[in-house]
């Protein structure tokens, strides 16, 4: 999985990507005194909750991609 963090539009974006598929979340600048922090707050549990959701993300865009 990889993990990209961007600052844009007063906004930073995690972005996880796996494959065809992405996940991004959007913090609110003002939230956040450091960017330090938004790596720190990315724990364990957030990380295999994503992971689950690339999988059930496979399970239903997965069939659709086979068929093309």
């Amino acid at each position: 999985m990889l993990i990209t963090i961007f600052l844009w539009n007063n906004k930073y974006i995690v972005k996880f990507e796996a494959g065809p598929y992405e996940q991004s979340y959007k913090i609110d600048e003002s939230m956040v005194t450091r960017s330090e922090e938004i790596t720190s707050v990315i724990s364990d549990d957030f990380m295999q909750k994503v992971a689950q959701r690339f999988i059930e993300m496979n399970k239903d865009f997965g069939p659709v991609l086979q068929k093309l």
